[in-house]
């Protein structure tokens, strides 16, 4: 098996067999993204306990990349602090735009998408869990669900 179709297989069980999907009793912060050039829409909703991300969901509809991406996020960022949020999220990022950078040992899945930056309207898709959480955790104190549209 080759590294690409490994990778194939990654993103299709996520998105086949996504992990965290749902939309938990309660919630800290909700946040919903959507893209309408493609139609991706995703909602993450964060149970805090502190700084730190006690519980990270998600549900919406899209792309086998975005909601794999959503998927994968999920998984990292479970217990993280929001620093640590902003780092993990900071070098996705960067390996979206084709950087080359170093992802630490749990990240491994997300790597999977690293092809995408190949795409450059692929990388949306990628992102968009992520822009969505990121503007979520930047309006917490808001007290309302918040949206964004990416373009």
């Amino acid at each position: 098996m080759q590294l690409n179709d490994l990778y194939k297989d990654i993103i299709l069980d996520h998105y086949q067999s996504p992990h965290n999907r749902g939309r938990p009793p309660q919630a800290d912060i909700e946040a919903e993204g959507s893209n309408p050039l493609c139609g991706d829409e995703v909602e993450i909703y964060v149970l805090l306990d502190g700084e730190r991300l006690q519980e990270v969901r998600f549900d919406g509809v899209g792309c086998a990349i975005s909601l794999a991406a959503a998927s994968m996020m999920s998984e990292v960022l479970e217990g993280k602090s929001k620093e640590e949020v902003g780092n993990i999220g900071e070098l996705f990022k960067a390996m979206m735009h084709g950087e080359d950078v170093i992802l630490p040992e749990e990240m491994e899945d997300l790597e999977s998408l690293k092809g995408v930056a190949k795409f450059p309207l692929r990388v949306k898709c990628a992102l968009l869990p992520w822009t969505t959480l990121e503007h979520g955790l930047a309006n917490e104190d808001a007290g309302h669900r918040v949206s964004i549209e990416v373009d």
